[in-house]
């Protein structure tokens, strides 16, 4: 079974909103606006991205597609 990641980047600003939030923010590791990470899909991340949903864009990606894996393997990289 591949594990999921999640690729999460920061669209909104999230100042102005409860502290709470923004310290999820900077928790997840999104600085500033239009950063991007990824994680492994945890529950606890999970539930890191459900508080913040109004501010964030996700997308779910295979172990295959993270970064890492695609610096690994070039030739598989310019295929996908």
């Amino acid at each position: 079974m591949a594990d999921k990641y999640l690729k999460i980047t920061l669209v909104r600003s999230p100042i102005g909103y409860k502290k709470n939030q923004r310290i999820t923010a900077q928790s997840l590791g999104l600085r500033k606006l239009h950063a991007t990470v990824v994680h492994k899909a945890t529950p606890q991340i999970r539930g890191m991205v459900f508080q913040l949903k109004h501010l964030l864009e996700v997308e779910e990606l295979d172990q295959d597609e993270t970064p890492e894996k695609r610096a690994a393997n070039p030739v598989a990289a310019d295929q996908g």
